[in-house]
């Protein structure tokens, strides 16, 4: 898995590349609760993330928390097929914003 981080406008955008799993989960979490270090807006682009295990969901969770207790947003963008469906079938796209 490969990050890549981008400010732009005093929002910071995450850029993942490849499979969220259960082993490289920490260090996608880490990402997320760090980027709210440095912005309350954060944008997560998984054009390139094909795989979600439910350890990223759980990251996805607390940055969404994370975003509430700040006052600010995270937006989870360019979702793959099979990404959204683990989303739907999670019910993660009732409680993330999802564009």
């Amino acid at each position: 898995m490969y990050i890549e981080e981008i400010t732009q406008d005093g929002t910071l955008q995450l850029n993942v590349e490849g499979n969220i799993d259960t082993i490289n989960s920490p260090e996608f979490q880490d990402a997320v609760l760090k980027a709210f270090q440095k912005s309350n807006n954060v944008v997560i682009n998984m054009e390139k993330v094909s795989y979600l295990a439910s350890a990223g969901l759980r990251a996805l969770m607390l940055g969404s928390k994370t975003a509430s207790s700040k006052g600010g947003t995270l937006v989870v963008i360019n979702v793959q097929q099979s990404v959204a469906d683990v989303f739907r079938v999670t019910g993660f796209d009732k409680v993330l914003d999802i564009r």
